[in-house]
Order: C-alpha cells, then structure tokens, then sequence
C-alpha cells in the first residue's frame, strides 16, 4: 500500500535550519508531482512547495521562497525539504504528500518548532 514517512523535524532557533526528508512507497514515485504542505495550531493546512516528477519544475509558497528548498531523489524514492533562515511563524506540522487521477495520500506529519 501507499506509505509516506516523513522525517527530520525537531526544535530549532529563529534562524537555524532543518531538513525534512519523505521516504515513499508502494506507487511509481518517479511519476507522481510531490508536495510538502504544513499546518499551525489552528490555522488550515497550506502548500509550502512541491516538485514535479522529474524535478524541474518547482513551486514555493511566496513566505518561504529563497529559504526553503524542496527536491527529490528517484532513485531513492525520496522527497526533501530543506529549511533555512527559520522563523517562528514556520513552526507547524509538515506533511508529505502526493495525489492523483487514482490516489491521494498523506503521511503522518513531523513537528517543526522555531523558538525566537
């Protein structure tokens, strides 16, 4: 069945940084667009950035373009998310996730949490 397991998140300083990585499987991961979304307490779940499936087209929330960096490995059958000049308001759970004509699956989330 279809798995996404997220991982990397923890506590960090305002400023620091985090990768997040999306291990995937049981469908053709090298074909799929993959998407990081997060949610804050009491706020709804946004799009923070995605990848298509061959990696070369990128989108980016406006809040974290030039500090977040998304890509993907293939081969591994991987998804990252590369987190930098972090700031509280980045603080939420952050899930993988990926759909289409036939599925839609999310992963079980990872806490970030930036102290200032």
């Amino acid at each position: 069945q279809v798995q996404l397991v997220e991982s990397g998140g923890g506590l960090v300083q305002s400023g620091g940084s985090l990768t997040l990585s999306c291990a995937a499987s049981g469908f053709t991961f090298s074909r799929y667009t993959m998407k990081w979304f997060r949610q804050a307490p009491g706020k709804e779940r946004e799009l923070v950035a995605s990848i298509s499936s061959a990696g070369d087209g990128l989108f980016y929330k406006d809040s974290v373009k030039g500090r977040f960096t998304i890509s993907r490995d293939n081969a591994k059958n991987m998804v990252y998310l590369q987190m930098m000049s972090l700031k509280p308001e980045d603080t939420a759970v952050y899930y993988c996730h990926v759909n289409g004509p036939i599925i839609d699956y999310w992963g079980q989330g990872t806490q970030v949490t930036v102290s200032s």
